[in-house]
């Protein structure tokens, strides 16, 4: 396992109960972190909360759906409540409806609106004025290759993962004079619990990596959260406002 250099460090994931969410939660407590782990149900957390104290370092499940600030800033004073510090900050929380742009709902475009690019925002700003109060911090939001290509049937996801990715920027320039580095991670199309009904689809499946991605493979979730520990550490120091394409080469063609 590398050495990141996080041990004791405080962690917050947001989404954390599967997929990439859980992938980095893991990973971080691995690494040495203590996690509070944003929960969309906090009675529902697929049993991460047992496998991160495994690790030996502390696990706080936090009611958290990204959509409400209420919540968003409820959990985030608990998490300082408790640890006194948040150090790193990933904004994994998202989700997505496929549907033509001629057919989508104003349900719809609220609720990817929300998840995405809303809750990224929020979840931001709450640990953010935390981060400048300790003078340090990083944030690694999670976007997609979506913010960078078109995809049919994804209009309005593209376009919210493409403002994950210029909000990136934003808050990258406004908060690196208080030590607060914000980057982003857009990854392609990762086996997970999500996307498993579509790469399920043998058609679908070659389409991807046949035609789509050079690398001619689906991501799985490490390809991602050792993107997010890289951004993580003192190894990316001089390192904010980027966004990291882990997407295989998709966004080359």
């Amino acid at each position: 396992m590398l050495n990141w250099g996080l041990e004791g460090r405080i962690a917050l994931v947001t989404g954390a109960s599967k997929g990439i969410g859980r992938g980095c939660a893991l990973e971080l407590a691995k690494a040495g972190c203590s996690v509070a782990l944003g929960l969309h149900a906090i009675d529902r957390n697929g049993g991460v909360v047992e496998e991160i104290r495994a690790q030996g370092v502390e696990a706080l499940p936090l009611q958290m759906d990204v959509r409400s600030k209420p919540e968003i800033d409820l959990a985030v004073q608990k998490t300082i409540e408790r640890f006194g510090r948040i150090d790193i900050l990933v904004n994994n929380a998202g989700g997505g409806r496929i549907g033509l742009a001629a057919d989508v709902t104003e349900e719809d475009f609220d609720f990817i609106v929300d998840a995405n690019l809303k809750g990224t925002f929020f979840v931001s700003q709450a640990v953010g004025c935390q981060m400048i109060r300790q003078k340090g911090g990083q944030i690694v939001n999670i976007g997609s290759q979506a913010g960078a290509t078109a995809l049919p049937t994804e209009s309005v996801y593209c376009a919210a993962k493409a403002a994950v990715a210029h909000l990136t920027k934003c808050l990258a320039v406004e908060w690196g004079a208080y030590g607060v580095r914000v980057n982003c991670v857009a990854p392609t199309f990762i086996r997970t619990p999500g996307t498993e009904a579509a790469l399920s689809d043998p058609e679908f499946y070659r389409y991807v990596t046949e035609q789509k991605i050079v690398l001619s493979r689906v991501g799985e979730v490490v390809d991602v959260a050792s993107a997010v520990m890289f951004l993580c550490s003192d190894a990316s120091s001089l390192i904010t406002g980027a966004t990291l394409m882990v997407d295989g080469g998709w966004t080359l063609h």
